[in-house]
Formats: structure tokens, sequence, C-alpha cells
């Protein structure tokens, strides 16, 4: 790992130290708003992400053309590796899969720590709805962690 993959990481682990410490001060945010916290830091970045990645390239063809971009050049930009699988239904409904999720690798693969899995994937959800909606694809993104460090993040297209 680089030096800039080590603040990376270093700069999301703080990240989701201070949205917890915060609530404990607090005590009247309930976990959803801390998460929520998280998430809005991950859709600034990825807003701000894609702006840069994509400011000399043509727009993109379809929303499919958008979807393979985020797997494989986006992904690669903030998490050094390509996506590891792209579903789709065709009706705006998409599923990435990462088998090695980079913020889920240090953590032991214990059943006990899956609840603590939301924490370390609510600013990717938020990475990746910034970055389409930088795009002009607005979404909802959802995370599922069964097993450790695997995560699918849901991306719903919203449609107008």
């Amino acid at each position: 790992m680089s030096m800039s993959d080590d603040l990376f990481e270093f700069l999301h682990s703080e990240v989701i130290n201070y949205s917890i410490q915060r609530n404990e001060i607090k005590k009247k945010e309930s976990k959803d708003d801390d998460l929520s916290n998280i998430e809005f830091i991950g859709f600034s970045t990825g807003f701000k992400v894609i702006e840069r990645l994509t400011k000399e390239m043509p727009r993109f063809k379809d929303e499919l053309d958008t979807m393979k971009f985020i797997c494989t050049d986006f992904w690669s930009a903030i998490y050094k590796k390509q996506i590891d699988n792209l579903r789709t239904n065709h009706q705006g409904v998409y599923v990435l899969q990462d088998n090695a999720f980079r913020f889920l690798i240090k953590i032991s693969n214990g059943k006990q720590y899956l609840e603590y899995a939301p924490r370390y994937v609510a600013f990717t959800c938020g990475v990746i709805r910034g970055g389409l909606a930088n795009l002009g694809i607005n979404c909802l993104v959802t995370a599922e962690v069964q097993n450790m460090p695997s995560c699918k993040f849901h991306i719903q297209v919203q449609r107008m």
C-alpha cells in the first residue's frame, strides 16, 4: 500500500470514529443519524471525485455505460481495484459486488462483527450516490454485508 492509500484508510477511519464519538456525546441522535452523517460526507466526496475523473471525457451513452464506468475507473480511482461483479435487471436496479471490500478486510470475519459493518460501508454508499448524482442519475444506494469482507451495493435508480 502506498502512503496515499494509508492516508485514505486513516481518513475513513477517523470520519467513522468522529461520527460515533459525536453521537455518544449528544446521545440524542439515533444510529441512523450517525450513518446518514457518514453517508453525506461520502456523497460530497463522490460528487467531487467523479467531476475530476470525467472532466475531459465524453458523456456516457446510457445508464448501463455509466454503471460500468463506476465499476471500473471510478472504483479503481478510490479503492485501487475494480468491482468484482455487476448485475442488473435492466429496470434501474444494479448490484455491485466487491468480494474483498477495502474497509472490511481488517475487521475480523466473526459474526459478532457484522453489526459494525454498516458504519464502514455507509461512506461508500454516499460516494456511489454522489458520483452518480453528479452524472445526472438520482438513486438510492444501500449496502449488504453477509460475509466479511464481501459487500454488495444495491443501487435503485429513481425515475422521474
